[in-house]
């Protein structure tokens, strides 16, 4: 749980304060199962294991370690991270098909998810009709649990369906053995209103004993508050990855649930945040992508300064941040820029150990600027080194 006194947003929140948030919920990671999926990332056995380790450091409460029925490498994985002893549970995946399953039989997998679409329009693309899935669920689960794993059913594009086709299908799910259900929103089509709606709907078919999972895909830009909000409803964990990667625009972000749902709101999970920005870096090096420097919590952006204006109150993180760096293992920093100011020059000077008569600073700064201008961006700390040299030398200093 967080430290509070990392957290400088005031009282301005109190209005939305809710009993329904103020609770602990559970993260489950799909990381390298749905995260693989985004465009142009594969990961071998190592890297899978590597970034499971990095998980589970994180604190994250499940691990879905892959979908062993894709290749051997992802057996090969599973395997690896299975005899890792981590503290993490570590969950399976599987359509609801036999084969699927006794690929995770054989692995030893005592948890997994199993899948099937239940929308028209998915069931439609796939030639499938609403009996035949009701059959291959019912069959499936009760395959996995007579060989002893623990079944969370997951209705693919579930947003997209029919609410009375999901009540039968869950509750054929839950007779059949399945100990979990998990609502999800496959095209991120969800307002958040409508995922706590969901929500609402699924307890009335399950009732109050069976844990309820929210998995969004951020498509509107949604997944967070959509998790939020089904949380708010009575959801018992959520669904998501590092970075939020993923298909298209990717699964909601773990992190930036964690934060919100702590920070602002007041809830609970398990997650070591001060460790997330080693391990949202241990993702992109492994997947080979780079993330939008001004991305919520893990962007390399949320803690370096270049205005001159904010730099003037650089000396004071409470008054230019909504949370301290330190929450989730990150730097602060300031660069020199076009936007720079003369405190700038200042912090930076001393920052490299150099001792710059005053009256050269504004000079400095004219030249950081037009240097940025022409060059379209920052000014390192060693061409500001340069500067200052040639300026002292030049001055005789």
């Amino acid at each position: 749980m967080l430290d509070r006194h990392l957290v400088w947003t005031g009282s301005f929140n109190e209005v939305a304060s809710d009993k329904a948030l103020e609770r602990g919920v559970g993260i489950y990671d799909t990381t390298l199962r749905d995260g693989e999926q985004t465009v142009g990332v594969a990961l071998g056995p190592e890297a899978k294991l590597e970034i499971a380790l990095a998980l589970d450091r994180l604190g994250v409460d499940r691990i879905e370690a892959g979908f062993p029925r894709v290749s051997q490498d992802d057996v090969e994985a599973f395997r690896l991270i299975l005899a890792a002893g981590l503290g993490a549970e570590i969950w399976g995946f599987s359509r609801a098909v036999k084969a699927d399953v006794e690929q995770l039989v054989d692995l030893g997998v005592k948890a997994a998810v199993i899948e099937t679409p239940v929308s028209d329009g998915k069931l439609s693309a796939y030639g499938l009709t609403r009996e035949v899935v009701s059959r291959r669920v019912i069959d499936s689960v009760r395959f996995a649990v007579d060989n002893g794993i623990h079944v969370c059913f997951f209705g693919v594009d579930g947003s997209r369906a029919d609410f009375g086709f999901l009540d039968e299908i869950y509750t054929k799910s839950i007779a059949a053995g399945a100990a979990e259900i998990a609502l999800v929103d496959t095209l991120g089509i969800a307002a958040p209103e409508a995922a706590a709606d969901m929500v609402t709907q699924a307890r009335s078919w399950v009732g109050d004993d069976i844990p309820i999972h929210w998995h969004g895909h951020d498509d509107f830009g949604l997944a967070t508050a959509g998790a939020l909000e089904a949380v708010r409803a009575g959801a018992d964990w959520v669904q998501g990855t590092i970075n939020g990667m993923g298909e298209r625009a990717g699964n909601m972000d773990i992190a930036e649930f964690a934060i919100a749902f702590e920070a602002v709101y007041g809830g609970r999970t398990a997650m070591r945040l001060e460790n997330i920005v080693e391990v949202a870096d241990t993702v992109q090096k492994l997947s080979g992508y780079h993330l939008a420097p001004w991305k919520p919590v893990t962007g390399r952006n949320l803690f370096i300064r270049e205005s001159g204006a904010v730099a003037s109150q650089f000396h004071d993180p409470t008054a230019i941040e909504p949370y301290s760096s330190t929450l989730v293992g990150a730097e602060r920093g300031l660069v020199l820029g076009k936007k720079s100011g003369l405190a700038s020059i200042k912090i930076k000077a001393d920052e490299l150990g150099l001792d710059i008569p005053k009256e050269y600073h504004a000079i400095l700064l004219e030249r950081v600027k037009q240097r940025a201008i022409r060059a379209g961006g920052l000014v390192s700390n060693e061409g500001f080194v340069e500067m200052v040299k040639a300026l002292t030398s030049k001055q005789g200093v």
